[in-house]
């Protein structure tokens, strides 16, 4: 998964679990902050990425969607359990999990086989 797309990502299962929209997201490796914009709600998905100029939309129920990465022009899971999730990232073919803790965001991806730290 590509840097922006995952911290969006983060921005998006921050915004489900805690039940709030987040307009920016910290990525630690990329030392910068990441806007963001749109609504997310337990049944759709409708962000704009500003570091991209592109929109992830989708929809959903209990904790299971189904993402559009229209940077990618690709599909991307994603399911919600508690303060953690998973899915998978069909532009690089891979899973990915990860966690929350306040406002704090750890994402595994499988692609590259390392964590990912984002603050939101």
């Amino acid at each position: 998964m590509i840097d922006n797309q995952r911290a969006c990502i983060a921005a998006i299962a921050t915004s489900l679990i805690h039940n709030k929209n987040v307009t920016s997201v910290y990525s630690y490796d990329l030392g910068k902050y990441i806007s963001v914009s749109g609504q997310v709600n337990d049944k759709n998905v409708s962000v704009f990425d500003y570091s991209r100029s592109c929109h992830i939309t989708g929809n959903g129920t209990r904790g299971d969607y189904s993402l559009f990465d229209y940077g990618t022009s690709r599909h991307i899971t994603l399911k919600i359990d508690g303060k953690k999730f998973s899915g998978f990232d069909y532009e690089s073919n891979s899973h990915y999990s990860g966690s929350i803790n306040g406002n704090s965001v750890s994402i595994y991806d499988y692609d590259d086989g390392q964590y990912h730290n984002y603050s939101c």
